[in-house]
């Protein structure tokens, strides 16, 4: 094998290098979160929740890269494609207020602004044929085709349970701004982000489960009110969640 002590950046290379700073420092530029976010609450561990809660720092080399920022990116102009898709389909899609571009975005706040939410749409009304009942919380997600195949097998509710927490608690907590969202069914997309193609699937309400996520997070912020730390999910580093979490140096590094 031969090693080559003069490599040189290429024109990619360093344009990539420009751009993914450019995009960390919008990033880093950005207000962080004063409150918890509704779309996290289905996440596996309390712990977790609660550092981000707290806007304790992630670990070293746990920030997110500039790729990662772009595939985020990339995935809200697929979400606006959707939308217009969908329109285009004959459904009357509400994506912010009065549907204008400088109307607010639909959500909640409780808990005294603690704990909010943004929804990606409500549905008003939708084709005839289709026999879809409204107003009906409408939410999106990209995905790579492995897990976008693994929602199409099993559904949402099985497959991706933080997607699941976050509708049934969107359901509930729009019910007083959009009465009856909650009674019918949550339309929900997937778009496969490596093929283009569209997986939608009807949710039903699930009480018990934003009734969970809603204790969940009283909890978090009991905790955090009172300096007090939720238990681990975990009671071995090498817990697959464990693994993965932009908190684990800091987590593992107290004493329980």
């Amino acid at each position: 094998m031969t090693l080559d002590f003069n490599h040189r950046p290429s024109i990619a290379e360093r344009i990539n290098a420009l751009v993914d700073a450019a995009l960390i420092s919008e990033r880093e530029a950005t207000p962080p979160r004063t409150y918890l976010g509704a779309s996290r609450l289905g996440h596996a561990c309390e712990r977790a929740l609660q550092f981000e809660f707290a806007g304790a720092p992630v670990d070293e080399g746990a920030a997110f890269s500039g790729q990662t920022l772009r595939i985020f990116a990339i995935g809200h102009q697929l979400e606006d494609l959707a939308i217009r898709w969908l329109r285009g389909a004959g459904f009357d899609l509400y994506t912010r207020k009065g549907n204008r571009p400088d109307g607010g975005q639909f959500g909640f706040s409780v808990a005294g602004g603690r704990i909010r939410g943004h929804v990606d749409g409500i549905i008003a009304d939708a084709p005839a044929a289709l026999g879809l009942r409204a107003p009906a919380l409408w939410e999106c997600k990209t995905m790579n085709a492995k897990n976008w195949r693994a929602c199409v097998k099993d559904g949402v509710t099985v497959s991706k349970r933080v997607y699941a927490a976050q509708i049934a608690i969107y359901q509930a907590y729009m019910e007083p701004a959009v009465p009856g969202i909650s009674t019918a069914p949550a339309l929900f997309t997937a778009i496969n982000k490596d093929t283009a193609e569209l997986h939608h699937e009807l949710v039903p309400f699930d009480a018990d489960l934003a009734q969970r996520m809603s204790d969940r997070a009283v909890r978090i912020l009991q905790a955090a009110d009172a300096g007090e730390l939720l238990p681990r999910i975990a009671s071995n580093r090498d817990f697959f969640e464990c693994r993965f979490c932009a908190h684990a140096e800091r987590c593992w590094g107290l004493a329980k």
